[in-house]
């Protein structure tokens, strides 16, 4: 799903490239005021994790592969705006130390999985966490849904970048990137709910969408 140069129009990417930047700055202003002692550090381990997910690919059907995103995980242990943060840097170091996904398209690529994926499916799981019980498998439950759907809306908004810039139609594109994401996304939450399944049974504390003080231990 990373956009490489030349991919998407001068006109997408500058689109994407400020509402992603935008995005950024609110959550960079927020982070500043809100993020104590604690979740500091957690927001440097979880991009370092959510970087190095992202360099593991695994087999999807028909000869194709598809890594972990991330941006749901990142969301449900330090709130939705950090997610942003946390896929900004590791999409900026993917593009300029890797080459993974273009520089010119790094506000696409932060649009699509960052606010797309991250926000839309931090709205998501919050929508279902408002509906289910307030029980640790409901929420595991929320959450895999979620990462799911962050995938597969991410490969959605990557096809319609490239239908607006001429690049694919999107009876062609959306068919093919929804059909593979949607497979990748089963990987994607089977590695959401373990990550939070563990950190929930050790410091349920650091998981900023589990209110562990209203709610009590993460069982149930």
């Amino acid at each position: 799903m990373h956009i490489p140069d030349g991919a998407v129009s001068a006109q997408v990417n500058l689109t994407t490239f400020v509402l992603s930047g935008v995005t950024c700055a609110v959550a960079a202003a927020r982070a500043g005021r809100t993020l104590g002692d604690r979740q500091t550090p957690l927001l440097g381990m979880t991009a370092a994790f959510v970087f190095a997910a992202q360099m593991l690919n695994f087999p999807v059907a028909g000869g194709t592969s598809g890594h972990f995103m991330g941006a749901v995980l990142a969301a449900l242990l330090l709130g939705p705006l950090n997610a942003c943060l946390v896929m900004a840097v590791v999409l900026a170091v993917q593009a300029l130390v890797f080459s993974d996904g273009g520089v010119t398209a790094l506000g696409s690529n932060l649009f699509n999985m960052g606010i797309v994926g991250g926000l839309g499916g931090w709205l998501v799981f919050a929508s279902m966490r408002a509906a289910l019980p307030r029980t640790r498998t409901a929420f595991l439950s929320a959450a895999a849904v979620a990462a799911w759907l962050s995938v597969t809306a991410a490969a959605c908004a990557c096809s319609v970048e490239l239908a607006l810039s001429g690049t694919s139609p999107l009876a062609v594109v959306l068919p093919a990137m929804a059909g593979v994401h949607a497979l990748i996304g089963i990987g994607e939450a089977f590695i959401t709910v373990t990550v939070l399944s563990t950190v929930l049974a050790i410091r349920p504390d650091l998981v900023a969408a589990w209110p562990a003080r209203t709610e009590g231990p993460a069982h149930g």
